[in-house]
């Protein structure tokens, strides 16, 4: 036998981006958002503190190109002698192409 009622459950109706502070939704009316994360353990200057920061498109690739910059600098003042390192491509942190539906994760192995 069937019960049925209405239950009020709560549930993510958008997100914010943590940095410009606009919504996420994309024209499509899906969430698109990229998450920053950090859970630092024993031994850190910041052992037992979690972080998690959501971002829009435009900001978490403004985040990439500074961290690309920041890749370059370092390069720049070391001494030993790698000037390769310096080099920072397009794909910078890019693990997968044209994966439409997050599945490439399948046949690649880690």
């Amino acid at each position: 036998m069937n019960i049925t009622g209405k239950v009020e459950i709560e549930s993510v109706i958008d997100v914010m981006c943590d940095v410009c502070q606009l919504s996420v939704r994309g024209e499509s009316g899906q969430l698109q958002f990229a998450t920053l994360q950090a859970n630092w353990g024993y031994g850190t200057k910041h052992d037992g503190e979690r972080y998690e920061l959501h971002l829009c498109e435009g900001c978490f690739f403004q985040a990439v190109a500074n961290l690309k910059q920041e890749r370059r600098t370092q390069a720049l003042f070391n001494d030993d002698g790698r000037a390769d390192r310096a080099f920072v491509g397009e794909d910078f942190g890019l693990i997968a192409r044209d994966d439409f539906f997050n599945d490439s994760f399948k046949s690649e192995k880690r």
